[in-house]
């Protein structure tokens, strides 16, 4: 296994974990490690796609980066204080 087969492969790993604790309910969708599993994640299968030069999926992965960056940043914004 060569370089951008481990990020790859570490990238979409975390992005289906993510996944898999949301469908099985032991993950919410509007926590905060779900976000950053999936941007660390997509960030991780972008640049390995990017490596190996393959545009389709640079653009599926870094655009799947951005929209969790999104939704962690509106998470965040739209937390009201307690009390």
């Amino acid at each position: 296994m060569n370089y951008n087969d481990i990020i790859g492969t570490l990238g979409v790993s975390l992005i289906l974990l993510a996944y898999f604790l949301n469908v099985f309910g032991w993950l919410s969708n509007k926590n905060k490690l779900f976000y950053l599993l999936n941007i660390v994640g997509a960030g991780l299968a972008c640049y390995a796609s990017w490596l190996i030069r393959y545009w389709p999926f640079v653009i599926l992965e870094g655009v799947w980066c951005l929209v969790s960056v999104i939704g962690l940043l509106k998470s965040t914004l739209n937390k009201k204080p307690t009390g």
